[in-house]
């Protein structure tokens, strides 16, 4: 008896504390590539990449966080001109599909502030959920991709939240869409 309780005292603890440590430690970053803040999950790491648009080569700058197996992450791309930023737009999301060997499941068009006044106006977002095959990458259960994309001036974004079915929930896509604004 006296080893047990020793053990069990332990393992209360261990609960405990575990119950109290947020799984997702929600920060505000603002990107020194373009005009945008988002609240991440986790410290984001930030890269860039050159990447084929619709034909034309840009660079994009990525923010990424991690928590546990779900992935989220801003990208930014700028084209030469507001029209091909507004075409490149499907090759974003064709892609981002693709590299999960997935389907759409919903896709719908939103709006949101272009700016953080009122008097800013609105841009047109296309926001979808995609599905692909289970993995060894996401503990054999289907992935589940959320993406929004937007094309502002002659910058286009890409949100995503993605990783195993049962680990992305829709408040923590909610919670991490909402936060993006432009500057």
């Amino acid at each position: 008896m006296k080893t047990v309780f020793p053990r069990l005292l332990i393992a209360a603890i261990a609960l405990t504390l575990a119950a109290c440590s947020p799984q997702f430690d929600w920060r505000e970053i603002r990107s020194d590539a373009a005009p945008y803040v988002v609240a991440m999950p986790a410290k984001p790491s930030t890269f860039s990449r050159k990447i084929d648009l619709d034909g034309t080569e840009t660079v994009m700058t990525m923010t990424a966080a991690e928590v546990g197996d779900v992935t989220f992450a801003v990208g930014m791309a700028e084209l030469p001109d507001a029209t091909r930023a507004q075409l490149s737009l499907a090759a974003m999301k064709t892609a981002l599909v693709n590299n999960i060997r997935g389907t759409v499941r919903q896709e719908k068009v939103l709006t949101m502030a272009q700016t953080q006044t009122a008097s800013g106006g609105t841009l047109a977002v296309t926001e979808i959920e995609a599905t692909g095959p289970a993995s060894a990458a996401t503990g054999n259960q289907p992935r589940v991709l959320f993406a929004r994309f937007v094309a502002r001036d002659k910058r286009v974004y890409q949100l995503v939240a993605t990783g195993p079915e049962k680990a992305v929930t829709r408040d923590i896509v909610a919670t991490y869409f909402s936060s993006f604004k432009f500057n």
